[in-house]
């Protein structure tokens, strides 16, 4: 929806909120819809297979929005993960507690927000130097307030973390020293194994990751740290990394909006993204829809068409290339659904859920924190 640039935040979903009541293909083109009833359906699945194992702190990056967070903390989800620090303040100004930042930080103004919302929020934050935790240490003092911190260990992805279990007691007893945070646990998250096609290859890499984060465990608690967290796992190691019986909680979260990409590798959870497109031209077998690259992500892979026998020829900025196996179908001026390929990029390049049940917009959900991370915080 083209909207004027004076328009403020809630005139821009106001003006969103107009759809309310639509059926879902009235839509204006392109419309990011969430399917409520798949959406319970995947938060209930995950909430019945965490109660006997490890519990989850689903990660708000895939959605960024407070609606669908508080669904997930209502069926039993011990907390939030988010990966920036304003996905955290979107989450903590709507009144959510107990946020884990899986993420490094650094920056004076993120470190004193973060460190001001920590006087009455339940923060926690990865930690993988003495730098990072000295300066995380200075905010909390200036504000008055104590932010938990995780020492977080790289098993595998060689992105952040520490890369010896030397190097974790170390940082532990440096951070053990500092005034204004507490150790509270580990982090190693798998996440050079979650794409692996083969499940039974993908478990076994998953097992290894975990070793690795639980040899330093062992570690640390030999020299006298007391671990409380350990925390790991995505969608697509949910039940490899969370039946470990030493990981207490999970960061899985695309299993609440599931794509294309991800659901062939963990089909207990049903895509419950979709954009609606229109198809504006055609050319002998090829749809042109009026959606492309500025409101899908494409890192993972392309959307998968809900009409049956077209298959994705290209995805450009503005448009979707569909190829149709029958010249009568989808003619110009008809709606046509896709599955999102990414629903974590997705979201981000999108301002609200259309959020259907039973075939009606029943509510419209704002994204929060997009982009660099601002919009829509306080």
């Amino acid at each position: 929806m083209a909207l004027p640039h004076r328009l403020g935040q809630e005139s821009i979903l106001n003006a969103y909120r107009k759809s309310i009541g639509q059926r879902r293909h009235e839509l204006t083109t392109p419309a990011l819809i969430l399917d409520l009833n798949f959406l319970r359906q995947n938060i209930e699945t995950m909430a019945a297979w965490t109660r006997r194992h490890s519990k989850v702190r689903p990660h708000a990056k895939a959605h960024k929005c407070v609606e669908i967070a508080r669904l997930q903390v209502a069926a039993g989800a011990v907390g939030i993960t988010a990966a920036t620090v304003w996905e955290a303040l979107a989450m903590a100004c709507a009144g959510l507690d107990n946020i884990l930042i899986a993420n490094e930080l650094m920056g004076p103004e993120k470190l004193k927000r973060l460190a001001e919302s920590a006087r009455e929020t339940k923060v926690l934050v990865a930690v993988d130097s003495s730098a990072a935790g000295e300066a995380l240490a200075r905010a909390a003092v200036a504000a008055g307030a104590t932010i938990g911190v995780l020492v977080d260990i790289d098993v595998g992805l060689h992105r952040g973390g520490v890369r010896t279990c030397g190097e974790a007691s170390a940082l532990a007893a440096a951070l053990s020293r500092l005034p204004g945070i507490a150790l509270r646990g580990v982090m190693g998250y798998e996440g050079h194994v979650v794409m692996e096609p083969d499940r039974a290859l993908r478990a076994r890499k998953a097992a290894e990751a975990m070793e690795r984060l639980m040899g330093c465990l062992e570690g640390l608690e030999h020299a006298g740290f007391e671990i409380e967290i350990v925390s790991a796992g995505s969608t697509n190691t949910y039940d490899m990394t969370g039946a470990h019986p030493r990981v207490t909680e999970l960061q899985a979260g695309s299993y609440v909006l599931m794509d294309a990409t991800y659901a062939p590798l963990t089909p207990a959870f049903k895509p419950a993204l979709s954009m609606l497109a229109t198809v504006v031209s055609r050319n002998e077998r090829t749809a042109i829809l009026d959606c492309g690259t500025k409101v899908m992500a494409m890192d993972l892979g392309p959307p998968a068409p809900v009409e049956p026998c077209a298959k994705i020829r290209a995805v450009h900025e503005e448009h979707t290339l569909l190829d149709m196996e029958d010249h009568e179908r989808l003619r110009v001026g008809e709606p046509v659904e896709m599955i999102v390929g990414y629903c974590s990029g997705t979201a981000n390049l999108n301002d609200v859920y259309h959020v259907v049940e039973d075939g009606r917009v029943v509510d419209v959900w704002p994204i929060l924190a997009r982009g660099p991370g601002r919009s829509g915080v306080v």
